[in-house]
């Protein structure tokens, strides 16, 4: 299929989401745009936040990688679903009890200012990092499909999407992305089902007659059963589950949709039926990704990782099928880093700028800017893109779970230490334990070979980068606090 007919389908993608924007973003204000006004439905914020935790990284690279590691990716899956169901019987009650719009208010109330203002600035850097990575990736794609044809320069792609994103929560927010994510994750979802269907047909297989396909080629292996290797399945579990604690539970974009549900009877049913949906859907990516490995196979087609999806759905099926992995590409883009976006302007508006406390802002003012940040924010994305296109690595996956290993740790720490202990703590010195304890996990990680021989870390590296905080902030803390809750 043509680029420019491939072109003029994003373009009406698009149009669509701006009718959901106007519609929804109507008479909308900071609360609008910072929690939804409390007032989202909680089935629409749990199938919308599918479409957020999966993202285009998941659409390209969990399928990419069956090659490399086979279904080996469900043992973290399996840790996912530990983790859904503890953000969503300890963290979450926490949050609604204090009526919070920052999750990370909590840390002001629990330890001090300095912890509050730690918290806020490593999930700034977090998000930032975690959310331009995913957005790379499909701004990749979608420039080597269509708009190199064009003549259209890489960072220039990248600036048109970004405005894309621009327009359509400039105004709502919260209020906007949570039915724009609906749409996205829905369209995601049946191009991930059509796929699917696809291949099966075209190689005239049943369900029963690929698994065994799949098996022959080694590609259905889920379970790692070698301690010392970095895949090991129970090292494979807990990282999952803390992933999830960390990159959901304690990242304000997740939980600013959760906290936009009514009740926290609500808000517990969107992450219970968060946890069964994703093990079914990430199973069907695995699935997929089995099946692309059979098609290329068949095809004689030689590329890998994250380039498969793309070349086979593009360059080696039926015109409609690029159309629909286009689509559902871009929707798998959007829900993750609209989200992200307002993520992290709330977060600069509330914990940096201390936007609620200020009495001498009319609300025009704090309106103002919040929209001056929010384009801040863009343009950050921005040049983070253009640094990963500078460093051009084959599997982004791999990328976005290391960064956040060395980033979530310290938040990891200081809610555990918050939430388990009534410690006082010397809020002064909380910045420099949040800052020693990547720094110590990536010595260990560097020379895991020299401490620990045979023995190889993988993602449980967050689970030690959140106990060096942990017994930093025990270091620096007191009998217990008062104020603990």
């Amino acid at each position: 299929m043509s680029p420019g007919l491939l072109f003029s389908f994003v373009i009406a993608y698009f149009v669509i989401l701006l009718i959901v924007a106007w519609y929804t973003g109507r008479n909308s204000n900071n609360e609008s745009f910072f929690i939804g006004n409390r007032n989202s439905n909680w089935m629409l914020v749990a199938f919308g936040m599918i479409g957020t935790s999966l993202s285009g990284v998941t659409f390209v690279s969990v399928p990419g990688a069956v090659g490399k590691d086979a279904f080996s990716y469900f043992q973290i899956t399996l840790g996912y679903f530990i983790g859904y169901i503890t953000i969503a019987y300890v963290l979450i009650p926490l949050y609604y009890r204090l009526q919070l719009t920052s999750i990370y208010n909590y840390l002001d109330t629990r330890f001090g200012r300095k912890s509050y203002k730690t918290g806020a600035s490593f999930f700034i850097l977090s998000r930032t990092l975690g959310a331009t990575a995913r957005l790379y990736l499909v701004v990749r794609i979608l420039q080597d499909a269509i708009l190199s044809s064009f003549g259209v320069p890489f960072w220039l792609t990248t600036l048109i999407i970004l405005f894309m994103i621009l327009l359509y929560t400039y105004e709502g927010g919260v209020k906007t992305i949570v039915y724009t994510d609906t749409l996205q994750t829905t369209c995601m979802l049946a191009g991930l089902v059509i796929c699917v269907g696809f291949i099966l047909h075209t190689m005239n297989l049943g369900f029963g007659e690929s698994i065994v396909a799949m098996q022959q080629k080694g590609l259905t292996r889920i379970f790692n059963t070698d301690p010392n290797d970095k895949l090991f399945f129970i090292k494979q579990i807990l990282a999952g589950a803390f992933i999830t604690i960390t990159m959901t539970g304690l990242d304000q974009e997740m939980m600013q949709k959760n906290i936009s549900v009514k009740t926290l009877k609500d808000a517990k049913k969107n992450m219970v039926s968060l946890a069964f949906i994703m093990l079914i859907v990430i199973g069907l990516f695995l699935f997929l990704g089995g099946l692309l490995h059979l098609y290329a196979a068949q095809q004689q087609v030689t590329v890998d990782g994250d380039k498969l999806f793309p070349e086979l759905a593009l360059h080696h099926m039926p015109p409609v099928i690029s159309v629909i992995f286009i689509v559902a590409l871009i929707s798998a883009l959007f829900p993750s880093a609209d989200g992200a976006m307002t993520a992290l302007t709330s977060s600069f508006c509330i914990d940096i700028l201390d936007m609620q406390r200020r009495t001498d802002w009319t609300e025009a003012e704090k309106k103002k800017y919040r929209q001056r940040i929010h384009l801040l924010m863009a343009f950050i994305f921005l040049l983070f893109v253009m640094v990963f296109e500078w460093v051009n690595n084959q599997s982004m996956i791999g990328v976005i779970l290391k960064v956040a290993t060395y980033t979530y740790g310290p938040l990891l720490g200081l809610f555990a230490f918050g939430i388990l202990t009534k410690r006082r703590v010397n809020d002064a010195l909380v910045p420099v334990v949040c800052v020693a304890a990547p720094l110590l996990c990536f010595v260990v990680d560097k020379y895991q070979s020299f401490f620990l021989g045979n023995f190889q870390i993988g993602l449980e590296l967050l689970i030690i980068n959140g106990l060096f905080t942990f017994i930093g902030l025990l270091l620096i803390s007191h009998k217990e606090d008062p104020r603990a809750l």
